[in-house]
């Protein structure tokens, strides 16, 4: 069943390309006591995630902030270092990468999807949600190979 409004992020160590290689990240602690902008994407590098989902937060980032979005967050089923470059390779600076290598939080989310028959395995669903003090305030999960309701815009109009 996948997290709705109202439930607690679950407690799931993701990873976050640091100045001096992988670190690990506690969602419990990382979460608490801020308002999260987080948005899934199936996989860094692909199509609609590079050239539609990732700018849009990129964009839209002094605006979410202006409606009090402290964070943005990123989230795939990848590496640190596939996150950490595809930061780097879109300027995504105003956007923080936690990657869930094994996709433990994807899975403890319920938003899972299985990606076999494009060769990449169990990944996690195309969403977005805000996150308050570790708590779903808002959660916008996509049909299968659409983008709209995950979109940066969109969460604008929810704030």
């Amino acid at each position: 069943m996948a997290i709705s409004v109202g439930d607690r992020l679950p407690d799931v160590t993701l990873t976050k390309a640091g100045p001096e290689g992988p670190e690990k990240v506690q969602t419990s602690d990382y979460f608490a006591g801020k308002t999260v902008a987080l948005f899934s994407v199936p996989g860094a590098f692909t199509p609609t995630c590079s050239a539609r989902h990732l700018p849009g937060y990129v964009e839209k980032a002094a605006e979410l902030k202006a409606k009090g979005v402290d964070e943005i967050v990123a989230t795939a089923v990848n590496d640190a270092f596939v996150l950490g470059a595809w930061k780097s390779a879109n300027g995504a600076d105003e956007v923080t990468m936690l990657a869930d290598g094994n996709g433990e939080f994807a899975e403890a989310v319920g938003l899972t999807m299985d990606g076999s028959g494009f060769g990449m395995g169990k990944r996690g669903q195309r969403y977005s949600m805000l996150v308050k003090d570790g708590v779903v305030t808002q959660i916008n999960i996509e049909q299968p190979g659409d983008f709209s309701v995950s979109s940066a815009e969109h969460m604008l109009g929810q704030l």
